[in-house]
């Protein structure tokens, strides 16, 4: 499909995809939601893509969420809960992709948008960000996993604060709870992430594709099932090519060379 609201560039291994809405504050519709999705599906399929950068266009939002026009189209239970599913399943998607995703935060990240940039691995934030889930001030509640993903996030105590009140905090605050990794002037942003999906891209991708695997299956059943995810992954990267050229790197006192094999 053609490709009017979501861009992608390449540097070298990494992949940067930017919402391009930015009159609308790279709002979320059904248009971007679908080009987001068939972006997704071409960056999993490209071998030589290692890392990705999710962003906005313009400095003033990353996405500012769901467009309030589509919301106001849902007329009955069954449209907004197949709404839901689609906004789930699009972030569901970023989380699952084999390869690791930054959110680099230009903006509002609120409601949908902040969904978004959750569901990627790691956030980076320009300290003129601001973060929310304000669905409660339009009478609904966060439907594309904002109710799941930021108590993981940030623990029940402070998802509620953040949920039950719909406040904004800013970037700071975001780092302080966790819900950030790194916040740099706005000036900085891009270069920030991209030297971070850089040095990403330059590790085994069978072995980063396991060790998000091991973190997120883990964390969803209890202590003893997870050491087993752990261990199983163990073993399958010990028979890989890439252990190999690593172990053998590590002891020729030489760089690396992976190959995702």
């Amino acid at each position: 499909m053609a490709q009017e609201f979501v861009l992608i560039s390449r540097e070298e291994n990494i992949a940067i995809l930017t919402i391009n809405r930015p009159d609308k504050y790279n709002a979320l519709n059904d248009q971007v939601m679908a080009e987001i999705d068939a972006a997704l599906d071409e960056l999993r399929a490209d071998d030589d893509v290692r890392a990705i950068i999710m962003t906005g266009a313009g400095d003033k939002a990353f996405v500012s969420g769901a467009d309030i026009g589509m919301l106001q189209d849902l007329k009955s239970s069954p449209e907004a809960v197949a709404n839901s599913r689609r906004g789930q399943a699009m972030t569901l998607k970023i989380e699952s992709l084999s390869k690791p995703v930054i959110a680099a935060i230009n903006g509002y990240a609120l409601g949908g948008g902040l969904e978004l940039a959750m569901a990627c691995d790691i956030r980076i934030a320009a300290d003129t960000a601001r973060l929310g889930q304000p669905e409660i001030n339009l009478g609904i509640n966060p439907g594309y996993g904002g109710t799941q993903r930021l108590p993981r996030l940030v623990g029940k105590g402070m998802a509620k604060l953040l949920i039950l009140t719909g406040d904004m905090i800013d970037a700071e605050e975001a780092l302080r709870i966790g819900l950030v990794q790194k916040v740099v002037p706005l000036a900085d942003l891009m270069d920030e992430a991209k030297a971070l999906a850089k040095k990403l891209a330059t590790k085994p991708p069978l072995t980063l594709a396991a060790c998000k695997g091991a973190i997120d299956l883990g964390l969803e059943v209890d202590l003893e099932r997870g050491l087993s995810i752990e261990s199983l992954e163990f073993g399958v990267l010990c028979s890989t090519e890439d252990y190999k050229e690593g172990t053998s790197a590590f002891l020729e006192k030489r760089k690396p060379v992976f190959k995702g094999r």
